[in-house]
């Protein structure tokens, strides 16, 4: 039988730990390396709702995207996240594990999938991820440049993102008659990439939690910015996570259920 320290393992082949920022806390949030794995629930947040789906169908193991614990917490309090899902996943034996930074700069990772998503061909990395000895990582790094299979009216793009990844809305900055592409993706906040977007031969740049002054920046350019949202841009990791697990557990002959949580939410409403 499978325990957490072999689905850890799989992970890492999947989306390597090192490649995590080092902000980040990708990895084992809660639970102990020998519990057992039968039933894995994969969600984008770990959520109330998510564990207590996980409490009642009895998973021992919850895989989400955005980790429980991004900073050192100075005391526990069970009365509040993130000491509520700490309380939960203990008492009923509940390991969790994230994968953030590391799955969205690993080659076939969070931004290679959304690529593939809304047709992008030929990607290379935004920014390259560089090693701790120096060394740049030709192929995993942060958001992605690519192309389309033919050149499109702005207004094509955009109604194409919105029909393929569900979205019932987003943000422009840019001329909508605008002929693009070449397009750059950040998936989750891409602020950090604005300069990397501006001096890139990309005309448009594809990305969620875009600020004021950045899509002004963007308009300097006279270039195109798309805020479809952070929810919108990760939500299929979901998706991700499990082709991904199913493929690996095949491949090693474990015979593990995985189930996606189906009920995340935007904690955004538009009115």
């Amino acid at each position: 039988m499978a325990n957490v320290k072999n689905i850890l393992a799989l992970m890492h082949e999947i989306a390597p730990f090192d490649l995590s920022e080092d902000w980040d806390n990708s990895g084992l949030q809660v639970g102990t390396m020998d519990g057992n794995v039968t039933k894995i629930l994969i969600g984008l947040d770990v959520s109330l709702p998510l564990l207590n789906i996980a409490k009642k169908e009895k998973f021992d193991l919850i895989i989400t995207h955005h980790p429980l614990l991004f900073h050192p917490e100075k005391s526990i309090d069970f009365g509040r996240m993130p000491g509520k899902a700490i309380a939960i996943a203990a008492k009923q034996d509940i390991s969790i594990i994230s994968l953030h930074t590391n799955i969205d700069k690993a080659r076939g990772g969070l931004n290679d999938y959304f690529a593939s998503r809304i047709g992008l061909k030929k990607t290379i990395p935004l920014l390259k991820h560089r090693s701790a000895n120096g060394i740049e990582h030709e192929q995993s790094g942060i958001g992605r440049v690519g192309h389309l299979d033919k050149k499109l009216i702005l207004s094509e793009l955009i109604n194409q993102i919105k029909e393929k990844l569900n979205l019932p809305y987003l943000r422009v900055t840019g001329d909508i008659n605008l002929t693009v592409e070449k397009l750059a993706i950040c998936t989750g906040s891409g602020g950090s990439l604005i300069e990397n977007f501006l001096i890139s031969d990309a005309e448009v740049f594809i990305t969620g939690d875009v600020k004021y002054h950045d899509a002004r920046r963007v308009e300097e350019y006279s270039k195109v910015i798309i805020d479809i949202g952070h929810f919108g841009s990760e939500l299929m990791v979901i998706d991700l996570f499990f082709e991904r697990l199913t493929l690996a557990f095949y491949n090693a002959g474990l015979n593990i259920k995985i189930q996606k949580y189906n009920e995340e939410k935007d904690p955004f409403t538009i009115f």
